[in-house]
């Protein structure tokens, strides 16, 4: 399958690797070359890593699966693909734009995978030729470790779109869980209030960050804490999806922690800056 990956961050990188993985040809279109140039080298990383992550598998080489791989600034390079996962930035504008672009470019039968935090799939699909083949696919992170993601049926998202969806998430083998399309969905939801409230407790300093991961970890089982994933997304990210949040429910328990914003402001955006919650 010819699969397209508009976005080469960190998501977008994950994908274009699972996807190589599985066999497909990719296409990973980004505006800025840099961007480009360093998802290429991660993904050869962890490509060639993979096997000490992932001993259960059978994998292929680097050698095998890079050559899978195309890595363009055209958007042109869209138009014959059977399949595109759009990963970039949480912000309505850009979204928009990239969905009007891709509208013009790809044929009426190519289906198109929303990878969102928050934004609704119905209202991104109202911009497109055939609203049926738009779908919500909220993957995790890092995304080659996860096996499931959150699937998001959009008002007029079809039957065959989700069993085509399947299929595909099928060849990377990974399952979905189908949710219904409100800002959010499930897992963010319910995520971003707890990191937004653990920066809360760090705020009014009844914590500091290592105790209250450690309570999350130590206490409920969890692999990460609150804020240690805060860092892993990206803080920026993290604030942008809240705003989302609280501007689709008018909702004050989604209204950012003053702390929160104040780090963004100043370019603490977690792991991808080098400093977060945490230094790295």
């Amino acid at each position: 399958m010819k699969v397209g990956v508009l976005g080469a961050g960190v998501m977008g990188s994950g994908v274009a690797q699972s996807a190589a993985q599985a066999g497909h040809e990719v296409i990973v279109v980004d505006l800025h070359e840099e961007v480009l140039a360093k998802s290429k080298a991660s993904i050869y990383q962890n490509v060639r890593f993979a096997g000490f992550y992932q001993k259960d598998k059978q994998l292929e080489s680097v050698d095998v699966v890079m050559p899978r791989l195309t890595f363009t600034t055209d958007y042109a390079a869209l138009a014959d693909a059977e399949i595109i996962v759009e990963n970039v930035p949480e912000v309505w504008e850009i979204k928009r734009d990239a969905y009007v672009k891709m509208n013009e470019i790809c044929g009426e039968d190519t289906v198109f995978l929303v990878n969102t935090s928050c934004i609704s799939i119905t209202k991104i699909g109202s911009l497109m030729k055939r609203p049926d083949k738009v779908i919500g696919v909220h993957f995790m992170n890092p995304v080659p470790m996860k096996p499931t993601v959150e699937s998001i049926k959009g008002w007029h998202t079809s039957e065959e779109t989700i069993q085509f969806t399947n299929d595909f998430l099928g060849s990377m083998d990974k399952k979905a869980i189908m949710v219904n399309d409100l800002p959010g969905f499930v897992s963010n939801r319910l995520s971003h209030l707890l990191m937004n409230e653990a920066a809360y407790v760090v705020q009014d300093q009844v914590a500091d960050p290592k105790s209250v991961d450690d309570i999350f970890k130590e206490c409920f089982g969890h692999k990460m804490g609150p804020l240690e994933t805060a860092d892993l997304i990206g803080l920026d990210t993290v604030v942008q999806s809240l705003d989302i949040l609280y501007e689709s429910y008018q909702d004050p328990k989604f209204r950012v922690c003053p702390l929160l914003r104040k780090m963004v402001e100043a370019g603490l955006h977690g792991r991808k800056s080098g400093q977060g919650f945490y230094s790295y």
